[in-house]
This record gives structure tokens, C-alpha cells and sequence, in this order.
């Protein structure tokens, strides 16, 4: 885990609340490693209790998972040596909760299908994508896209409380 986390209020805090964003915002780089990816799922863990949405609850557990799994993607699929892999966690205010992970590695060689791709015919999930099948049933919108000015890309998943009701906290 590194500290400089590029937080909009240029500290080194870990939690920021944005009125660009319109909520509640965590994001760190962490190692691209496996002890990095457990980091990142814990430390989103304690800080969506901290935003109100409780341990055990359906939406905390989806989001756990997810955020899980995409920086998991990122140690494996995006490991590039020396460089290690950002997460950002947003959970916007008001009554549209909508809640963000985006996860970013420095691999452009390496991309995931878009999404509905996953099950195609023909297509067998010999090389991994298991994990990509979650979120896409867990999220209510996944996708991908090169990272603006760096290489690599970002994955990114979002729950919206209106449209998906068994999340909502």
C-alpha cells in the first residue's frame, strides 16, 4: 500500500467527503500483490460500515465481493513488476445511493470482454471470466476502459439502490 493517494483535497486522508462527487470517497493504490487485493477488500469492508451501509447486510457483502474480485483481476490479469494498482470507492448521499468501485492496473495488454460478452456461444471460460460472471450479477452496470493518460485501464462495477432493491441498505 502506498500512501499518496490523489484524494481531491490533496491530503493524504483516506476518506474524503467530495462536493464534486456528491458523497462519500476512498481511494488508495495498494501493492500488486495478494496481500495488496486482501488490503484493498478489507479496507472497503470497514469503510462502507463506516458510511452506514453494516457488515452482513446484502449490499455490504455484493460490494465486498466485487471489490474483491476486481483487484484480485488486477494482481493477476494487470500485475505489471514495480507498479502497483489503484482503488477508488464512491458511495454518493441522498436517496440515490449508487455506489462505484473502479479498480485501475498499468496493463493494456491484457483486457477484459465487455460486458455481455462473457457467455457467448462457443465461448468457454477455460482462462478465467469466473469472476467477472459475479459482478456482472451482482452489479447493476459493469464495464472497462483505458486509463485517460497512463497505460493500463480501469475496471469499474455500480449498484444503484433504485434499480437493483435487494442491495439497497
Amino acid at each position: 500500500m502506498t500512501s499518496n493517494n490523489h484524494s481531491p483535497a490533496g491530503t493524504n486522508q483516506l476518506t474524503v467527503t467530495s462536493p464534486y462527487l456528491g458523497g462519500n470517497v476512498f481511494a488508495l493504490r495498494f501493492t500488486s500483490t495478494a496481500r495488496g487485493a486482501r488490503l484493498a477488500r478489507r479496507l472497503v469492508a470497514v469503510r462502507l460500515d463506516g458510511w452506514g451501509v453494516p457488515y452482513g447486510s446484502a449490499a455490504h457483502e455484493a460490494v465486498v465481493l466485487v471489490a474483491a474480485e476486481l483487484a484480485a483481476n488486477a494482481v493477476r490479469h494487470g500485475h505489471v513488476p514495480g507498479r502497483d494498482f489503484h482503488l477508488l470507492l464512491r458511495v454518493a448521499d441522498g436517496p440515490r445511493r449508487v455506489t462505484r468501485i473502479e479498480v485501475s492496473d498499468t496493463c493494456a495488454e491484457r483486457v477484459p470482454p465487455r460486458p455481455g460478452r462473457l457467455t457467448e456461444p462457443g465461448q468457454e471460460l477455460t482462462d478465467g471470466g469466473r469472476g467477472l460472471l459475479l459482478v456482472e450479477s451482482l452489479t447493476d452496470r459493469w464495464g472497462w476502459c483505458p486509463r485517460p493518460g497512463a497505460p493500463g485501464k480501469t475496471v469499474w462495477a455500480e449498484w444503484d439502490p433504485f434499480t437493483n432493491a435487494e442491495f439497497a441498505p
